[in-house]
């Protein structure tokens, strides 16, 4: 059974390697083993991860039947900013491996869209990967352009997407 909670400190070393592991089991046909490697070298700290949590809106999507260290297992979670420059702007979307195709990014976009119209946010925007991209068309978002990172030297292709909310 699958629950969407706000996003706990509890949560934050498995949040970094939930990052990590989607990262790595991408398709190399849609991203290269290089760059997954300049994406996520090795997972980050639990302390990065928790600043860069707490500093936005986030949720997770937690697994009640399957425990892991005394909590439910953490299947995915999404960020929000909320600055006034990058409002509305969806950081972060990831789903571990193992539960991929079983609608847990459903669950999260849609926790983040109903908390998004509630505070009044009038546009939505992401910068999506080649496999987030037919997600968010999905949920009607255009494409603006391509995006481009630059990441340990990899450039890493993406795309600038928006949505309003009006």
């Amino acid at each position: 059974m699958y629950s969407v909670i706000p996003y706990r400190a509890a949560y934050a070393q498995s949040v970094s390697q939930l990052f990590h592991d989607a990262i790595h089991a991408i398709d190399e046909a849609q991203y290269s083993m290089a760059d997954k490697s300049a994406w996520s070298a090795k997972p980050r700290s639990a302390y990065h991860w928790h600043k860069r949590l707490t500093r936005t809106k986030a949720w997770l999507v937690i697994d009640t039947g399957s425990m892991h260290y005394g909590l439910p297992i953490c299947c995915g979670f999404i960020n929000i900013e909320m600055g006034f420059h990058s409002r509305g702007y969806i950081d972060s979307l990831y789903v571990h491996p193992e539960y991929q195709g079983k609608g847990v990014a459903k669950i999260l976009y849609q926790a983040l869209e109903l908390w998004s119209r509630e505070q009044g946010y009038k546009e939505l925007s992401v910068d999506a990967s080649r496999l987030s991209k037919p997600l968010f068309l999905s949920y009607g978002f255009n494409v603006n352009h391509r995006s481009y990172q630059e990441k340990l030297g990899q450039v890493i292709m993406g795309y600038l997407m928006s949505k309003s909310l009006c």
